[in-house]
Protein backbone atom coordinates (compact mmCIF):
# COMPACT_ATOMS: atom_id res chain seq x y z
CA UNK A 1 0.00 0.00 0.00
CA UNK A 2 1.17 3.89 -0.72
CA UNK A 3 1.90 6.37 1.80
CA UNK A 4 -0.45 8.46 3.03
CA UNK A 5 0.32 11.78 5.03
CA UNK A 6 -1.67 15.15 6.36
CA UNK A 7 -0.78 17.87 7.99
CA UNK A 8 -1.81 20.89 10.00
CA UNK A 9 -1.55 23.66 11.72
CA UNK A 10 -3.29 25.74 14.60
CA UNK A 11 -2.82 28.83 16.38
CA UNK A 12 -2.65 28.15 20.06
CA UNK A 13 -1.78 31.10 21.04
CA UNK A 14 -3.78 32.18 24.38
CA UNK A 15 -6.50 35.02 24.76
CA UNK A 16 -4.99 38.05 27.08
CA UNK A 17 -7.85 37.00 29.32
CA UNK A 18 -5.25 33.27 29.91
CA UNK A 19 -1.99 34.60 30.00
CA UNK A 20 0.33 33.82 33.57
CA UNK A 21 1.02 36.70 35.81
CA UNK A 22 4.51 37.02 34.35
CA UNK A 23 3.53 37.45 30.55
CA UNK A 24 3.06 41.09 29.26
CA UNK A 25 2.47 40.76 25.32
CA UNK A 26 2.96 38.28 22.12
CA UNK A 27 6.54 38.25 20.31
CA UNK A 28 5.40 36.11 18.16
CA UNK A 29 2.44 33.77 17.83
CA UNK A 30 2.64 29.90 19.13
CA UNK A 31 1.41 26.92 17.33
CA UNK A 32 0.73 23.20 17.33
CA UNK A 33 1.97 21.32 14.34
CA UNK A 34 0.71 17.70 13.60
CA UNK A 35 1.27 15.02 10.98
CA UNK A 36 -0.55 12.04 10.39
CA UNK A 37 0.40 9.00 8.48
CA UNK A 38 -0.94 5.91 7.17
CA UNK A 39 0.32 3.09 5.59
CA UNK A 40 -2.41 1.10 4.57
CA UNK A 41 -2.29 -1.43 7.52
CA UNK A 42 -1.81 1.09 10.72
CA UNK A 43 -1.16 4.94 11.68
CA UNK A 44 1.18 7.30 13.18
CA UNK A 45 1.34 10.93 14.20
CA UNK A 46 4.11 13.47 14.55
CA UNK A 47 3.20 16.72 16.68
CA UNK A 48 4.89 19.40 17.90
CA UNK A 49 3.71 22.18 20.23
CA UNK A 50 5.34 25.09 20.77
CA UNK A 51 6.31 24.58 24.81
CA UNK A 52 9.16 24.51 26.57
CA UNK A 53 7.70 20.75 28.18
CA UNK A 54 4.49 18.91 27.72
CA UNK A 55 3.27 17.18 30.75
CA UNK A 56 3.10 13.24 30.96
CA UNK A 57 -0.82 13.59 32.18
CA UNK A 58 -1.55 15.47 29.00
CA UNK A 59 0.62 12.82 26.89
CA UNK A 60 -1.63 10.24 28.28
CA UNK A 61 -5.02 12.41 27.42
CA UNK A 62 -3.77 12.98 24.00
CA UNK A 63 -2.78 9.76 22.93
CA UNK A 64 -5.87 7.79 24.47
CA UNK A 65 -8.50 10.13 22.18
CA UNK A 66 -6.50 9.65 19.30
CA UNK A 67 -6.13 6.04 19.80
CA UNK A 68 -9.74 5.63 20.25
CA UNK A 69 -10.83 8.28 17.37
CA UNK A 70 -8.38 8.58 15.15
CA UNK A 71 -7.36 5.14 15.12
CA UNK A 72 -3.59 6.10 15.35
CA UNK A 73 -1.51 3.94 18.08
CA UNK A 74 -0.10 5.32 21.36
CA UNK A 75 2.98 2.95 20.38
CA UNK A 76 3.65 5.16 17.36
CA UNK A 77 2.61 8.60 18.25
CA UNK A 78 5.35 11.02 18.93
CA UNK A 79 4.09 14.03 21.02
CA UNK A 80 6.91 16.37 20.77
CA UNK A 81 7.66 19.94 23.28
CA UNK A 82 9.75 22.58 21.29
CA UNK A 83 11.48 23.68 24.43
CA UNK A 84 10.65 27.07 23.81
CA UNK A 85 11.26 28.88 27.04
CA UNK A 86 8.38 31.80 26.32
CA UNK A 87 5.43 29.40 26.35
CA UNK A 88 3.53 26.20 28.37
CA UNK A 89 0.47 24.76 27.80
CA UNK A 90 -0.98 21.70 29.95
CA UNK A 91 -4.73 21.02 30.74
CA UNK A 92 -7.98 20.00 29.14
CA UNK A 93 -8.14 23.18 26.99
CA UNK A 94 -4.88 22.53 25.40
CA UNK A 95 -5.94 19.09 24.83
CA UNK A 96 -8.60 19.66 22.98
CA UNK A 97 -6.37 21.76 20.33
CA UNK A 98 -4.02 19.32 19.94
CA UNK A 99 -6.64 17.08 18.84
CA UNK A 100 -8.25 19.10 16.32
CA UNK A 101 -4.83 19.79 14.88
CA UNK A 102 -4.57 16.07 14.46
CA UNK A 103 -8.46 15.84 13.15
CA UNK A 104 -7.68 18.56 10.49
CA UNK A 105 -4.16 16.64 9.28
CA UNK A 106 -6.21 12.85 9.05
CA UNK A 107 -8.71 14.65 7.21
CA UNK A 108 -6.33 16.10 4.45
CA UNK A 109 -4.60 12.21 4.00
CA UNK A 110 -3.34 11.82 0.48
CA UNK A 111 -1.24 9.70 -1.50
CA UNK A 112 2.45 10.95 -0.51
CA UNK A 113 5.93 10.27 -0.92
CA UNK A 114 8.72 10.60 1.82
CA UNK A 115 12.40 11.08 1.35
CA UNK A 116 15.17 12.04 3.76
CA UNK A 117 18.15 14.13 4.13
CA UNK A 118 20.43 16.07 6.18
CA UNK A 119 22.71 18.87 6.25
CA UNK A 120 24.63 21.08 8.74
CA UNK A 121 24.22 24.37 10.88
CA UNK A 122 26.50 25.83 13.10
CA UNK A 123 23.91 28.17 15.53
CA UNK A 124 24.30 26.10 18.48
CA UNK A 125 27.46 25.68 20.87
CA UNK A 126 28.27 23.72 23.91
CA UNK A 127 27.22 25.25 26.51
CA UNK A 128 29.34 24.13 29.69
CA UNK A 129 32.56 26.27 30.21
CA UNK A 130 35.07 26.31 32.58
CA UNK A 131 35.53 30.17 33.61
CA UNK A 132 39.10 31.92 32.75
CA UNK A 133 39.08 33.59 36.20
CA UNK A 134 37.58 31.38 39.10
CA UNK A 135 38.48 28.50 37.28
CA UNK A 136 34.95 27.48 38.04
CA UNK A 137 32.43 25.44 35.76
CA UNK A 138 29.78 28.31 34.62
CA UNK A 139 27.15 28.63 31.89
CA UNK A 140 28.46 29.86 28.76
CA UNK A 141 29.83 29.19 24.55
CA UNK A 142 32.44 26.12 25.28
CA UNK A 143 33.80 26.60 21.05
CA UNK A 144 35.85 23.14 21.87
CA UNK A 145 32.76 21.45 23.58
CA UNK A 146 31.45 18.36 21.83
CA UNK A 147 28.34 19.30 19.84
CA UNK A 148 26.47 17.59 17.18
CA UNK A 149 25.69 20.38 14.15
CA UNK A 150 23.43 17.98 12.20
CA UNK A 151 20.19 18.74 10.52
CA UNK A 152 18.05 15.94 9.70
CA UNK A 153 15.05 16.20 7.64
CA UNK A 154 12.09 14.24 6.16
CA UNK A 155 10.13 15.85 3.68
CA UNK A 156 6.58 14.50 2.68
CA UNK A 157 5.38 15.53 -0.53
CA UNK A 158 2.08 14.73 -2.60
CA UNK A 159 2.35 12.53 -5.75
CA UNK A 160 2.61 15.38 -7.48
CA UNK A 161 5.62 16.72 -5.52
CA UNK A 162 4.24 19.57 -3.54
CA UNK A 163 5.46 19.76 0.27
CA UNK A 164 2.68 18.26 2.54
CA UNK A 165 5.40 18.46 5.88
CA UNK A 166 8.66 18.87 6.42
CA UNK A 167 9.94 17.00 9.78
CA UNK A 168 13.11 18.51 10.80
CA UNK A 169 15.32 17.66 14.10
CA UNK A 170 18.11 19.95 15.42
CA UNK A 171 20.14 20.23 19.27
CA UNK A 172 19.86 23.82 20.05
CA UNK A 173 17.97 25.09 23.55
CA UNK A 174 14.79 27.76 22.49
CA UNK A 175 16.20 30.13 25.15
CA UNK A 176 16.59 33.44 23.45
CA UNK A 177 13.28 35.11 24.18
CA UNK A 178 12.99 33.69 27.73
CA UNK A 179 13.61 37.05 29.23
CA UNK A 180 11.17 39.12 27.23
CA UNK A 181 8.45 37.69 29.45
CA UNK A 182 6.17 37.72 25.86
CA UNK A 183 5.11 34.28 24.20
CA UNK A 184 7.36 33.11 21.43
CA UNK A 185 8.13 30.29 19.59
CA UNK A 186 11.74 30.78 19.96
CA UNK A 187 14.20 29.68 17.46
CA UNK A 188 11.89 26.37 17.01
CA UNK A 189 8.89 28.47 16.48
CA UNK A 190 10.50 31.07 14.09
CA UNK A 191 12.45 28.45 11.97
CA UNK A 192 9.43 26.44 10.76
CA UNK A 193 7.21 29.67 10.33
CA UNK A 194 10.48 30.30 7.91
CA UNK A 195 9.74 27.69 5.95
CA UNK A 196 6.50 27.05 5.58
CA UNK A 197 6.40 30.72 4.41
CA UNK A 198 9.26 29.46 1.73
CA UNK A 199 7.51 26.28 1.10
CA UNK A 200 3.82 27.57 0.90
CA UNK A 201 0.97 28.46 3.40
CA UNK A 202 -0.38 24.79 2.80
CA UNK A 203 3.33 23.31 3.90
CA UNK A 204 4.12 22.36 7.58
CA UNK A 205 7.41 22.10 9.26
CA UNK A 206 7.55 20.23 12.54
CA UNK A 207 10.76 20.92 14.99
CA UNK A 208 11.81 18.57 17.09
CA UNK A 209 14.66 18.79 19.31
CA UNK A 210 17.55 16.59 19.43
CA UNK A 211 19.69 15.81 22.07
CA UNK A 212 20.51 19.30 23.25
CA UNK A 213 20.69 19.27 27.10
CA UNK A 214 24.15 21.15 26.99
CA UNK A 215 23.55 23.51 23.60
CA UNK A 216 22.89 26.93 23.54
CA UNK A 217 22.23 29.33 20.80
CA UNK A 218 25.94 30.35 19.89
CA UNK A 219 25.62 34.00 20.84
CA UNK A 220 23.45 33.79 23.92
CA UNK A 221 23.04 37.25 25.32
CA UNK A 222 21.92 36.00 28.64
CA UNK A 223 24.84 34.99 29.86
CA UNK A 224 26.89 38.22 29.35
CA UNK A 225 25.47 42.08 29.79
CA UNK A 226 22.19 40.80 30.59
CA UNK A 227 23.15 38.14 33.62
CA UNK A 228 25.49 41.08 34.88
CA UNK A 229 22.96 43.54 34.78
CA UNK A 230 20.60 40.69 36.71
CA UNK A 231 23.24 40.54 39.13
CA UNK A 232 23.88 43.97 40.40
CA UNK A 233 20.34 45.03 40.54
CA UNK A 234 19.30 42.09 43.07
CA UNK A 235 22.91 43.11 44.83
CA UNK A 236 21.74 46.28 45.55
CA UNK A 237 18.60 44.23 47.57
CA UNK A 238 21.47 42.36 49.54
CA UNK A 239 20.79 39.22 47.24
CA UNK A 240 23.22 37.11 45.67
CA UNK A 241 22.20 35.77 42.32
CA UNK A 242 25.40 34.98 41.43
CA UNK A 243 25.18 31.11 41.39
CA UNK A 244 21.49 30.97 40.34
CA UNK A 245 19.10 31.84 37.82
CA UNK A 246 15.85 33.31 38.27
CA UNK A 247 12.99 32.83 35.21
CA UNK A 248 11.93 35.19 33.09
CA UNK A 249 13.32 38.80 33.27
CA UNK A 250 13.11 38.92 36.86
CA UNK A 251 15.20 41.89 38.31
CA UNK A 252 15.44 44.00 34.54
CA UNK A 253 13.85 47.16 34.55
CA UNK A 254 12.49 46.96 30.65
CA UNK A 255 12.20 50.63 30.65
CA UNK A 256 15.97 51.18 31.21
CA UNK A 257 17.19 52.25 27.82
CA UNK A 258 20.03 49.68 27.79
CA UNK A 259 18.27 46.74 28.98
CA UNK A 260 15.55 47.63 26.02
CA UNK A 261 18.15 47.82 23.85
CA UNK A 262 19.58 44.45 24.77
CA UNK A 263 15.92 43.14 24.53
CA UNK A 264 15.38 44.50 21.05
CA UNK A 265 19.01 42.88 19.84
CA UNK A 266 17.40 39.37 21.78
CA UNK A 267 14.25 39.80 19.16
CA UNK A 268 16.57 40.37 16.02
CA UNK A 269 18.72 37.35 17.26
CA UNK A 270 15.65 34.94 17.75
CA UNK A 271 15.25 35.91 13.88
CA UNK A 272 18.67 35.64 12.76
CA UNK A 273 18.32 31.91 13.85
CA UNK A 274 15.13 31.04 12.35
CA UNK A 275 16.64 32.29 9.26
CA UNK A 276 20.02 30.81 9.58
CA UNK A 277 18.59 27.35 10.80
CA UNK A 278 15.44 27.91 7.83
CA UNK A 279 17.65 28.40 4.59
CA UNK A 280 19.59 24.93 6.14
CA UNK A 281 16.70 23.19 6.01
CA UNK A 282 15.62 24.32 2.39
CA UNK A 283 19.16 24.00 1.49
CA UNK A 284 18.80 20.62 2.16
CA UNK A 285 15.41 20.23 0.83
CA UNK A 286 17.01 21.29 -2.75
CA UNK A 287 20.18 19.86 -2.78
CA UNK A 288 20.46 16.99 -0.10
CA UNK A 289 17.65 15.04 -0.32
CA UNK A 290 17.60 10.99 -1.33
CA UNK A 291 15.12 9.47 -3.65
CA UNK A 292 11.73 9.93 -2.76
CA UNK A 293 9.77 6.97 -1.40
CA UNK A 294 5.85 6.17 -2.10
CA UNK A 295 5.52 3.39 0.29
CA UNK A 296 6.60 3.11 3.99
CA UNK A 297 5.82 0.69 6.48
CA UNK A 298 4.87 2.22 9.91
CA UNK A 299 6.39 0.18 13.30
CA UNK A 300 6.19 1.83 16.33
CA UNK A 301 6.91 0.44 20.23
CA UNK A 302 7.59 1.77 23.09
CA UNK A 303 8.96 1.02 26.93
CA UNK A 304 10.32 2.64 30.01
CA UNK A 305 13.52 2.36 31.57
CA UNK A 306 14.19 2.73 35.18
CA UNK A 307 17.61 4.60 36.76
CA UNK A 308 18.39 5.12 40.61
CA UNK A 309 17.63 8.05 41.57
CA UNK A 310 19.29 11.00 43.99
CA UNK A 311 17.76 14.27 45.70
CA UNK A 312 19.69 17.23 46.15
CA UNK A 313 20.58 18.42 50.04
CA UNK A 314 22.60 21.60 48.98
CA UNK A 315 22.31 24.76 46.23
CA UNK A 316 24.27 26.47 44.08
CA UNK A 317 23.40 26.54 40.33
CA UNK A 318 26.97 25.63 39.34
CA UNK A 319 30.98 25.83 40.12
CA UNK A 320 31.00 23.43 43.15
CA UNK A 321 29.97 19.74 43.72
CA UNK A 322 26.46 18.86 45.34
CA UNK A 323 25.54 16.55 47.79
CA UNK A 324 22.94 14.18 47.51
CA UNK A 325 21.70 11.70 49.47
CA UNK A 326 19.16 8.80 47.65
CA UNK A 327 16.03 9.44 46.04
CA UNK A 328 13.12 7.83 44.00
CA UNK A 329 13.90 5.84 41.20
CA UNK A 330 13.76 7.45 37.87
CA UNK A 331 11.54 6.03 35.17
CA UNK A 332 12.43 7.56 31.44
CA UNK A 333 9.59 7.23 28.63
CA UNK A 334 11.62 5.27 25.56
CA UNK A 335 10.24 5.11 21.97
CA UNK A 336 10.91 4.07 18.22
CA UNK A 337 8.75 5.23 15.81
CA UNK A 338 10.25 3.51 12.22
CA UNK A 339 8.85 5.08 8.85
CA UNK A 340 10.65 3.29 5.99
CA UNK A 341 14.04 2.58 6.26
CA UNK A 342 14.23 5.88 8.56
CA UNK A 343 14.13 5.21 12.67
CA UNK A 344 13.11 7.80 15.08
CA UNK A 345 14.40 7.62 18.61
CA UNK A 346 11.84 9.39 21.45
CA UNK A 347 13.18 9.68 24.89
CA UNK A 348 10.76 11.99 27.65
CA UNK A 349 13.72 13.98 28.71
CA UNK A 350 16.82 16.36 28.35
CA UNK A 351 20.03 14.62 26.74
CA UNK A 352 23.91 15.75 26.98
CA UNK A 353 24.63 15.68 23.21
CA UNK A 354 26.99 12.58 23.53
CA UNK A 355 23.86 10.59 24.05
CA UNK A 356 22.57 11.69 20.93
CA UNK A 357 25.40 11.38 19.24
CA UNK A 358 26.40 8.28 20.66
CA UNK A 359 23.07 6.56 19.81
CA UNK A 360 22.56 7.37 16.05
CA UNK A 361 26.64 5.85 15.91
CA UNK A 362 24.96 2.59 17.07
CA UNK A 363 22.03 2.54 15.27
CA UNK A 364 22.04 0.00 12.51
CA UNK A 365 20.28 2.84 10.54
CA UNK A 366 21.36 5.07 8.43
CA UNK A 367 18.70 7.11 8.53
CA UNK A 368 18.36 8.09 12.48
CA UNK A 369 17.09 11.25 14.10
CA UNK A 370 16.84 11.87 18.23
CA UNK A 371 13.92 13.61 19.38
CA UNK A 372 13.97 14.63 23.06
CA UNK A 373 11.21 15.96 24.97
CA UNK A 374 9.10 13.59 23.72
CA UNK A 375 5.90 11.38 25.01
CA UNK A 376 5.72 13.69 28.35
CA UNK A 377 8.12 14.64 31.31
CA UNK A 378 10.57 12.63 32.86
CA UNK A 379 11.51 13.23 36.16
CA UNK A 380 15.25 12.96 35.81
CA UNK A 381 15.73 16.63 34.97
CA UNK A 382 18.48 16.56 32.81
CA UNK A 383 20.23 13.54 31.72
CA UNK A 384 24.07 14.24 31.76
CA UNK A 385 26.35 11.18 29.36
CA UNK A 386 28.57 9.42 32.11
CA UNK A 387 31.71 11.50 31.28
CA UNK A 388 29.98 14.54 32.32
CA UNK A 389 28.92 13.80 35.52
CA UNK A 390 32.22 14.93 36.51
CA UNK A 391 31.30 18.49 35.79
CA UNK A 392 29.57 21.03 38.44
CA UNK A 393 27.68 22.52 35.81
CA UNK A 394 24.11 23.18 36.46
CA UNK A 395 22.58 20.56 34.44
CA UNK A 396 24.59 18.38 36.63
CA UNK A 397 23.89 19.49 39.75
CA UNK A 398 20.20 19.15 39.35
CA UNK A 399 20.30 15.76 37.42
CA UNK A 400 17.49 13.62 39.89
CA UNK A 401 19.66 10.41 38.11
CA UNK A 402 22.54 8.81 39.63
CA UNK A 403 25.59 8.25 37.55
CA UNK A 404 26.34 4.87 36.04
CA UNK A 405 22.78 4.19 34.37
CA UNK A 406 21.01 6.56 32.26
CA UNK A 407 23.72 7.07 29.03
CA UNK A 408 23.28 2.85 28.38
CA UNK A 409 20.14 2.85 29.52
CA UNK A 410 18.80 5.15 27.45
CA UNK A 411 21.09 3.96 24.14
CA UNK A 412 20.64 0.49 24.32
CA UNK A 413 16.80 0.56 25.22
CA UNK A 414 16.51 2.30 22.24
CA UNK A 415 18.84 -0.22 20.29
CA UNK A 416 16.56 -2.81 21.45
CA UNK A 417 13.41 -0.88 20.92
CA UNK A 418 14.89 -1.03 16.66
CA UNK A 419 15.46 -4.75 17.05
CA UNK A 420 11.81 -5.01 17.99
CA UNK A 421 9.91 -3.43 15.14
CA UNK A 422 12.56 -4.87 12.60
CA UNK A 423 10.99 -8.57 13.76
CA UNK A 424 7.48 -6.40 13.83
CA UNK A 425 8.18 -6.01 10.31
CA UNK A 426 9.29 -9.34 9.47
CA UNK A 427 6.29 -11.04 11.34
CA UNK A 428 4.35 -8.87 8.82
Amino acid sequence: MSLQAGAAKLDITPDKKDWPPHIEGVLDPVHVRALVLDDGKTRAAMVTVDSVALTTESWDHITAAAERELHIPRKQFLLSASHSHSAFFKGEAFEKQVLTALREAAVKLEPATVSYGTGRSYINVNRNMVDKQSHQWREGPNYDGPSDKTVAVLRFSNIDGTPIAVYYNYAVHGVVTGMLDQFSGDIPGVTSDYIENALGDDAVALWSMGAAGDQNPIFFQQTYDLRAIRVANFAKKGEDISNSMPPGGQGLNKNNPVIAKLFDQQKQMVNTYGQMLGEEVLHVLRANMERPQASADLEGVQESVTCPGRTRTDSGRAGHPGTYVDGKPVDIRLGVLRIGDTIIGAVDAELFTMIGQRFKRESPYKHTILATLTNGASSSGYIPDEAAFGYNTFEVLSSKVKPGCAEGAIVNGLLDLINETDQMERAD
